[in-house]
């Protein structure tokens, strides 16, 4: 028996019988040669996950456990990637949904965008029955105020600030929680669907958004539960915290300098946290955003 089953290996493609191999020893329990087998497979980059994963649900728990792994970094490691190569093709101006969800992947590549995406269509619509497009500006984000942080509870996270999930929109989205620019961002999202023209504005230290309209402008904190602010608010902040008085501090923020702070924050929390391998990654991404 063992004859003729060598015989019909013998006469597999040589690749085949090599992914064979590398995924017998794959169930090794000596963990120095699931290492091994790992680095190799590693190697070949996306094409691994090409013969890997119609094996991702083997009845082997031990190498179910180890291919969804390998999967997982193949899928990380393409996630920055297309990440990276949107940054660097891309100007001042580009769609910052499609951003944050390749952003989301660098960290999260198993994420369903699709289920996020009909979330945010779903809060949108449910706004779109509340709220006048045409009355007052005030009464219009009141009502958005009402819906997304009564509601539903979204806040800003006080308590775990510096925590990397904050600056991740699917997190964000999950939790119902985050930093200033990454619950701004959210805030944009679903005013873009609403046709409301809602900006972002990057104080120093504290992000906000700004509704313009014909009868003026309404800038929204959106961490302190949408407060409304004035400019005259914007800039007692700016004086409390001995800013200087820079128009450009009240202007709004182009979507590649919002991905340059939200990266730049976390590359400042994975240095913190003792994450090297994440804080090479974002390093990449502020020297491609940089430009």
């Amino acid at each position: 028996m063992s004859s003729r089953i060598q015989s019909r290996d013998s006469k597999a493609p040589a690749p085949d019988r090599r992914r064979a191999a590398l995924l017998n020893l794959l169930g090794d329990e000596n963990a120095n040669v699931y290492q091994a087998v790992r680095e190799q497979i590693l190697a070949e980059g996306n094409a691994a996950s090409e013969w890997l994963r119609p094996h991702a649900l083997s009845d082997d728990p031990l190498l179910r456990r180890r291919i969804q792994e390998i999967l997982w970094h193949v899928d990380k490691q393409t996630g920055d990637n297309r990440f990276l190569t949107f940054c660097l093709n891309h100007g001042e101006e580009f769609d910052m949904e499609t951003a944050a969800w390749l952003l989301a992947r660098t960290q999260f590549p198993e994420i369903n965008v699709e289920a996020y995406q009909a979330l945010l269509d779903g809060y949108a619509n449910a706004l779109r029955e509340r709220i006048d497009r045409h009355g007052r500006a005030n009464a219009l984000l009141g009502k958005i105020n009402d819906y997304l942080f009564g509601e539903l509870g979204f806040k800003g996270n006080e308590q775990n600030y510096y925590e990397p999930d904050n600056s991740y929109l699917n997190r964000v989205l999950d939790r119902r929680t985050g930093n200033p620019i990454t619950l701004c961002l959210f805030y944009m999202l679903l005013a873009r669907r609403l046709r409301l023209p809602v900006t972002g504005i990057g104080l120093p230290g504290h992000f906000i958004c700004r509704h313009q309209s014909a009868s003026g402008e309404i800038f929204v904190d959106v961490f302190n539960h949408g407060r409304l602010l004035t400019k005259a608010d914007c800039v007692h902040y700016l004086v409390r915290g001995n800013y200087d008085l820079r128009e450009e501090y009240l202007a709004p923020v182009s979507p590649r300098r919002i991905f340059l702070r939200i990266c730049s924050n976390l590359h400042q929390i994975y240095l913190e946290l003792g994450l090297k391998d994440d804080a090479t990654r974002l390093q990449r991404y502020l020297v491609a955003l940089a430009r």
